[in-house]
Formats: structure tokens, C-alpha cells, sequence
């Protein structure tokens, strides 16, 4: 069995490895490096990309992070891909807004330790704890070889007992383990990320204190947070409020502990901007599954303390008219370099002009160096190969037998 990191050795995106074995392969994730638009990024050098290959037998999709998915859309769709069903359901309810989404047609699903067999390839899913919904690691077995590739994970989530069970009852006998290292050279082995839990109790206590609106600016995707965001609406008595977008990627998921439209203390609200494509797009009988929980500007207005609204700059112009913003905060739930870019920073003088409080409250997706030692002393592979991390060479400071690779280079397992 051999591999190939086309994209990865040395940086943070744009994930790609190629595996093979008795002339047939496999491609582990696809994905858009960070800092590029996608039109501007060619696939990788892979053979059957963009023509069928019989010896390219699939693409494994570990989790709906443009990183690791966004190039899927420029590959022929008769290549199949195994992918976890919830991230199916999230790409189908994007659609309804959004045409360009990302659309897998040939697929195979994706369950927790349900080996699936292709060709001389055995490739075993594993659920992690990550801030992407159904994220998965993968163990994949071939010619008496084994690599398990974690993709992206850490174990201070809402799942964090399946990093625990992985670490309790790990693979035996794995030669490589692809392991990320995105928090390698932000903090050090001591520097513990807040849980989920942590941020409820923050959460709770800027609620608490907002005598507006509370605005939390969020992914829409990151399924976790949203969980943490109405617990600390239901602890606190408030009512969480959802663009259509998100409350109908909640309701897809059909997922009973996971909140979603008709439950307590959940209303939904249409901004302009969907609005407008509703109204293109000819979509009132969808809008109409939301009537019994849609909450109208009027409203909002007069009931504005009670509120936690879930929101965007895009939304700026369906609230910026609002006398009761002066009193309202914004807690901002994502990694705090986004919004340090130059294209928000008409965004903060808004924030500024409306004397809106800006709060950060935020974790990683990804796992700290200790939860990072714990699972590789666990598995105790053979060799460690670093990949989705911008500081590889940190790696032999913190794990055993670490050997480097490069970008487009073949190795053997």
C-alpha cells in the first residue's frame, strides 16, 4: 500500500490523500485550501478526476468542512463517495436558498465502525467529536497495512465521549497515523479549550445582562454551538430566534435531541435577503412548514430583552432601523481571525454607530495538545505523519516517531 498527501504536509485546508494498492485507489477528502477562491484552484494531479478511471474507486468525505469537501463539485459524478448521512441532509437543505450548493449523487453512506469493503481496501468510519455535524476519522486497511487518518477532531465537544471510546478501545496494528495538528503552535500542552458547557455558562451570563436584543453571530452549521445557544435561552427564559436558513437545516437533521422548529421557546424569522429569494424562486408553500413558529419584525421590536437572535451582517439592514439597539449586544461565536478581516471592518463601525457590545465567546473544533497525545499514545502507531497543521515541525516535540512527507510525493506504508 502506498499514499500521497497532494495537499496538506504543511498547511491548515485543502486536504487531499491519495492511497493505493494492487492498482486501485482511493481519495481521502477534496478540499479548498483556506485562504483561496474556488475558482482559482485546480484538482489535484489525480487520475479520474475529471474522466472515469475504473482504478479510482472513491472519494471519502470525513466531514462538511469546505477545507476538506470544497473541491467535490468539479469531479465526475460517477465517482462514488462515502459520506455521512447528516451532511447529506445539511447540503440538501442549504439548496433551498442557495442552487451552487454542493450536491453528492452517487454515495455511500458512512456508519460509526460499519467496515465497507471496496476493491483491496477496507475502510472503517470513526464518529468524532468535532465542530462540523458527523464528522468522521477513518481506518483504512489494505494488504496487511494499516493508516487511520483522524481528519479534524477534539474532545471538548458535545461529543466528546466518542474521542474518550476511540482512546478506550483504539485499532490495533495501525502503521501510519495521519494525525491534524491545527492547535500545534497556537498554545501549549497545558492550554485547555473551553467545553461546550463552559460557553453555556457565558452564554447564560451575557443573556443575563443584555437589556436589548441578544445577537449571536454564528455558523449555521456548527450544530453544537446551536445546542449550547438554546440551552442557555431555555436556562435563562429566553426565546431563541432562527434565520429560515438555519431552522430548516435543524428541522433536516430530524435529529430528537437536537432543537429545531415547534419546540419551546424556538421562533423563526425571514430577513430581506431570504425573502427575495423566496419570492424568486416561487417558495411560499416551503415557508408556509414555518407559519406556526415565525416571528415578525414587529414583534421582535416589542419583546426585544426577551430575544436571542441568531444573526449575520447580511442581516444588518432588517434591524438597523430598531430604537431598541442601544441597549442590545452581540456575541460573536466564531474564530476571532475572521473578524479581524477588512471586509467587516464597515461591520464593526456599524457596531460602534449603534453602541452594540461586542462579546467573544468561542472554543476550537479542533483537539489541544494534550487530547492530541492522548489519542496517538493510545493508537501507538508505527509512524506518525503529520498533516493539516501549519507547524508540522512541532510534531517531535510532543509525539514519538514522527517521519515528514511533502506535498505530491509518493511513500510507501
Amino acid at each position: 500500500m502506498k499514499a500521497c498527501i497532494h495537499r496538506g504536509c504543511k498547511e491548515i485546508g485543502g486536504s487531499c490523500v491519495e492511497i493505493e494498492s494492487a492498482g486501485k485507489r482511493i481519495l481521502v477528502d477534496i478540499g479548498l485550501p483556506l485562504d483561496s477562491h474556488f475558482s482559482d484552484i485546480p484538482l489535484p494531479p489525480i487520475s479520474g478526476l475529471l474522466k472515469s478511471d475504473p482504478s479510482l474507486l472513491c472519494v471519502l468525505i470525513s466531514h462538511l468542512h469546505l477545507d476538506h469537501y470544497g473541491l467535490a463539485n468539479k469531479i465526475t459524478e460517477d465517482i462514488p463517495f462515502l459520506i455521512s448521512k447528516g451532511s447529506l441532509d445539511i447540503l440538501k437543505a442549504s439548496s433551498f436558498l442557495f442552487t451552487d450548493q454542493y450536491q453528492f449523487r452517487n454515495t455511500i453512506i458512512l456508519k460509526h465502525r460499519k467496515p465497507i469493503i471496496l476493491g483491496p481496501f477496507k475502510i472503517t468510519p470513526y464518529l468524532m467529536d468535532h465542530s462540523a455535524y458527523d464528522a468522521f476519522a477513518f481506518l483504512i486497511e489494505a494488504e496487511g497495512k494499516q493508516i487511520f487518518y483522524t481528519g479534524d477532531f477534539r474532545g471538548h465537544g458535545r461529543k466528546q465521549k466518542l474521542l474518550d471510546n476511540l482512546i478506550n478501545n483504539p485499532p490495533n496494528d495501525v502503521n501510519i497515523l495521519l494525525m491534524e495538528g491545527s492547535t500545534l503552535g497556537r498554545s501549549g500542552i497545558d492550554n485547555i479549550y473551553p467545553s461546550e458547557d463552559d460557553l453555556e455558562k457565558q452564554f447564560i451570563d451575557h443573556f443575563n445582562s443584555a437589556e436589548g436584543i441578544s445577537f449571536v453571530w454564528t455558523s449555521a452549521q456548527n450544530i453544537d454551538r446551536l445546542v449550547t445557544i438554546y440551552k442557555a435561552c431555555r436556562q435563562t427564559g429566553k426565546t431563541i430566534v432562527l434565520d429560515l436558513y438555519t431552522a430548516n437545516i435543524l428541522r433536516s437533521l430530524n435529529n430528537p435531541r437536537i432543537p429545531q422548529p415547534g419546540w419551546k421557546q424556538l421562533k423563526v424569522f425571514v430577513p430581506k435577503f431570504q425573502r427575495i429569494k423566496i419570492k424568486e424562486k416561487k417558495l411560499f408553500d416551503f415557508v408556509r412548514q414555518f407559519s406556526g413558529c415565525r416571528i415578525y419584525p414587529e414583534e421582535i421590536e416589542r419583546i426585544a430583552p426577551e430575544l436571542v437572535v441568531l444573526f449575520r451582517p447580511s442581516m444588518v439592514r432588517d434591524f438597523d432601523k430598531f430604537p431598541s439597539l442601544e441597549k442590545s449586544i452581540l456575541i460573536y461565536s466564531l474564530w476571532s481571525g475572521y473578524l479581524q478581516d477588512e471586509q467587516y471592518a464597515w461591520f464593526k463601525d456599524w457596531l460602534n454607530k449603534k453602541n452594540i457590545s461586542l462579546y467573544h465567546c468561542h472554543t476550537s473544533g479542533h483537539a489541544h495538545v494534550s487530547d492530541l497525545q492522548r489519542l496517538a499514545e493510545s493508537i501507538s502507531p508505527e509512524t506518525i505523519v503529520p498533516i493539516h497543521s501549519f507547524e508540522p515541525q512541532l510534531y517531535p516535540e510532543f509525539f514519538k516517531n514522527v517521519r515528514f512527507e511533502h506535498d505530491g510525493v509518493w511513500w510507501d506504508v
